[in-house]
């Protein structure tokens, strides 16, 4: 039965869903943005940094280590990806570029099934975000609204890092013209790493952040890569803004329509995708080109 309460409730819970969507599209618009790279393993990047906090919590107890630790295992992950296999692709056709990083994702999920098991892990929330808030017209999960302003934080760091550092500066001068960029004496190339590194730690990021609402298993990463595409297409391919619009608005869509029947919420969620593709091919915000 849809009431007020269960209305609103499942309306955060879209924020929620949709601000994660986000974070994990941020870092994929990013990769793609700067380096043209359509990165399949994203999705396994999502899972590998829920299963590095999860062990770093069994050792250490701490949730904020647990972050830490799943956060930049990810982002050397990545560093690590970019510089032994991804950079050979640059210049291969994009079908080349999706099929080695579809077989990380495959090798990263039977990695952790081979040695975790395919049982889910969860990471407790910490004890001060435990337990529910009133909110005067609803109570809901303490932990759950903790996580809407972890997101935001991490969110205008990744845009200040990408977009009002030196750094960000370099790399889309990069994009336009590496060669003129090399002969200022600046290793643009080195700069593309540790954005691979980055848009790979935001994944990370988001997996270990959002263990406490859903366990994590081995093929945990499939289904958020799903979303995480549809995303990218509704906001605009390259476009860093547009991952955050299109984040809230798929999270809106599979959650309000799960109140109604929750095997519809993927189905609404691609009737979205395919209209903004019929009427704006670029995406709410992107652009013409790689942004």
């Amino acid at each position: 039965m849809i009431n007020t309460a269960n209305f609103l409730s499942q309306l955060f819970n879209g924020l929620v869903l949709g601000a994660l969507l986000a974070l994990i599209s941020s870092g994929l618009t990013i990769i793609y943005g700067t380096l043209g790279v359509l990165n399949l393993a994203h999705g396994a990047l999502f899972m590998l940094g829920g299963y590095a906090g999860w062990l770093a919590f069994e050792y250490s107890h701490s949730f904020i280590l647990a972050v830490a630790a799943g956060a930049l295992f990810v982002m050397v992950v990545g560093v690590i990806m970019e510089q032994v296999i991804i950079k050979h692709f640059y210049s291969r056709p994009d079908e080349d570029q999706l099929l080695v990083t579809f077989g990380l994702s495959i090798v990263f999920a039977e990695l952790i099934r081979y040695f975790f098991g395919s049982l889910s892990k969860k990471v407790p929330p910490p004890d001060i975000f435990g337990g529910i808030t009133n909110m005067g017209f609803m109570v809901y999960p303490t932990y759950r609204l903790a996580l809407l302003g972890i997101i935001a934080v991490a969110l205008l760091v990744l845009y200040w890092v990408l977009y009002r550092t030196r750094i960000g500066m370099i790399v889309r001068a990069g994009i336009e013209d590496s060669v003129a960029v090399d002969s200022l004496g600046i290793n643009v190339y080195k700069v593309f790493t540790l954005v691979f590194g980055i848009g790979a730690m935001a994944a990370g990021f988001s997996g270990i952040v959002y263990s406490p609402v859903v366990a994590m298993s081995p093929d945990s990463g499939d289904a958020i890569l799903v979303q995480t595409f549809v995303v990218v297409v509704i906001g605009g391919v390259g476009s860093f803004p547009g991952a955050i619009l299109g984040g809230l608005i798929a999270g809106e869509i599979i959650s309000l329509t799960s109140m109604v029947n929750p095997a519809y919420s993927m189905i609404m969620l691609f009737v979205a995708m395919t209209l903004v593709l019929v009427f704006r091919p670029r995406g709410l915000m992107g652009s013409i080109g790689r942004t």
